[in-house]
């Protein structure tokens, strides 16, 4: 039953222009826009449908291109669908770009306030954690430095000692989490453990067959847009290296 569920997507279908930047305009959208593809469309996801228990770890595969990153985005709701649903039961903490919801000219303790509150927080809440999040994201001495004049890699600490600090039930994550150095990221490591074993549920995009066998136990392989396949981790990657090597 869906209230059993975190996650539910049926039927979905997502489509881009090519050569253009943007989904398509507003205009085309309330237009009487047919569901046929125009020559300057494409499908990035089509008739994708699947559901995920609260607690379940979730592994998005697939080569570049293949809609995982644009699933992530529909399932945080930062984006809408042309076709189908997705019904998300419970709140999201997305680690899904490097510089969502931070502004480049406020300084790492205002974009701390800032993102946390958007995401939720009181400010006593944002108080109480503010010390731990700077701690984790290890940015005390830039704690006043303007957020455009971070490097990436402490970008990504910022963003993930914000997001990992967040209530919410569903943890979304894609590639970011690549950026950072290996001490920093075996921390981030150990957070997720942390949160998967308080029952959070994840939805993990990654490229890495380590940190996928690592933290999840079912996976979704995405190809040409279309769900391939829906099984346990190990035999979907066994089944997306598989064809990774025929080519």
């Amino acid at each position: 039953m869906p209230d059993a569920l975190a996650i539910e997507v049926t039927g979905l279908g997502v489509r881009f222009r090519r050569n253009r930047r943007g989904r398509r305009s507003f205009k085309d959208l309330f237009a009487g826009a047919s569901r046929r593809t125009r020559p300057n469309e494409f499908w990035a996801l089509r008739n994708v449908s699947f559901s995920v228990a609260p607690g379940e770890s979730i592994g998005v595969v697939g080569r570049n291109g293949q809609g995982k990153s644009t699933l992530l985005k529909l399932v945080a709701g930062v984006l809408l669908s042309d076709e189908g649903r997705v019904s998300v039961h419970g709140g999201v903490a997305p680690l899904i770009e490097i510089t969502g919801g931070f502004v480049g000219d406020l300084t790492v303790r205002e974009n701390v306030r800032l993102t946390a509150g958007l995401h939720g927080m009181t400010r006593a809440e944002v108080s109480r954690r503010f010390d731990g999040i700077i701690e984790f994201a290890e940015l005390a001495d830039s704690i006043d430095t303007p957020y455009k004049h971070l490097s990436n890699g402490m970008k990504v600490r910022l963003a993930f000692a914000v997001v990992s600090q967040l209530d919410e039930p569903i943890l979304l994550v894609d590639e970011v989490l690549a950026v950072g150095d290996k001490a920093f990221r075996e921390k981030c490591y150990k957070r997720i453990d942390e949160l998967l074993a308080e029952g959070r549920t994840l939805f993990f995009v990654s490229h890495s067959e380590r940190d996928l066998r690592r933290f999840c136990t079912r996976g979704l392989y995405l190809d040409k847009g279309q769900l391939a396949m829906d099984a346990p981790i190990g035999d979907v990657l066994d089944r997306y290296n598989a064809d990774y090597n025929e080519g």
